[in-house]
C-alpha cells in the first residue's frame, strides 16, 4: 500500500498493492491498522454508503459540519469519476484550496478525506462509487458549496452543458458565504 500525500492537510490518496495472475486480481481496499497508523490517529468507519451515477453526473460539493462531521474513505468499485475535494477548514494552511485526482475501477486508488472537507465528483463514465464514514448521515448538519464557485476555480474538464445536476447541488453556497 502506498500513500500519496495531496497539498490539502491530511487528506491522502491510498494506492493499493495489486496482486495479478492468471486469474485476475486481489488487493487490499481497507486495512483498519494500516490506514490508522499512516495517519496517526484511528478512524472508526460506521457506514458505507454506494451511490450509481450515470456518466456527466456531478454529485457536490458536499459537507457534514458540527458534531455530524464526517471522515471518508471514498472508491470506485465501477466506472471511473474525476474526484475533487475542498479544505474548508479555516485553522488549515491549506483552507481554500482543492485537489483532484481520477479515480476508476482501474487504477484502484482511494482517497481519505478528514472531517472539514467539502467532497465532489463528476462521473465520466456509469460508476458506483463507494463511501466509507466515521459518522452517520445528518440531514440537518448537511451542507455544500456549489461546484462551479469562482473563488475556488475547480476545473471539471466536462462540458458544463452535459452535466447532469441536481436541483439541491445547483442551489449549493458559495465558498465565500459559508458561516462556519
Amino acid at each position: 500500500m502506498k500513500i500519496i500525500e495531496t497539498n490539502l492537510h491530511g487528506c491522502v490518496v491510498i494506492e493499493p498493492t495489486i496482486f495479478e495472475d492468471e486469474r485476475g486480481s486481489f488487493f487490499e481496499s481497507y486495512q483498519k491498522e494500516k490506514l490508522d497508523k499512516i495517519l496517526g490517529f484511528e478512524v472508526n468507519f460506521v457506514q458505507t454508503n454506494q451511490s450509481i451515477s450515470k456518466k456527466g453526473t456531478l454529485r457536490g460539493l458536499h459537507f457534514q459540519e458540527g458534531k455530524h462531521a464526517q471522515a471518508k474513505l471514498v472508491s470506485v468499485a465501477k466506472g471511473r469519476v474525476l474526484d475533487v475535494v475542498v479544505d474548508i477548514r479555516k485553522d488549515s494552511s491549506s483552507y481554500g484550496k482543492h485537489f483532484k485526482i481520477e479515480l476508476s475501477e482501474n487504477n484502484k486508488k482511494s482517497i481519505f478525506i478528514p472531517k472539514g472537507m467539502a467532497h465532489g465528483f463528476l462521473a465520466l463514465e456509469e460508476t458506483i462509487f463507494i463511501y466509507q464514514c466515521d459518522n452517520y448521515y445528518n440531514k440537518r448538519s448537511e451542507r455544500g458549496i456549489i461546484y462551479d464557485d469562482e473563488v475556488l476555480n475547480i476545473d471539471w474538464d466536462y462540458p458544463k452543458s452535459k452535466m447532469i445536476i441536481s436541483s439541491k447541488d445547483k442551489e449549493l453556497t458559495l465558498f465565500s458565504e459559508l458561516n462556519l
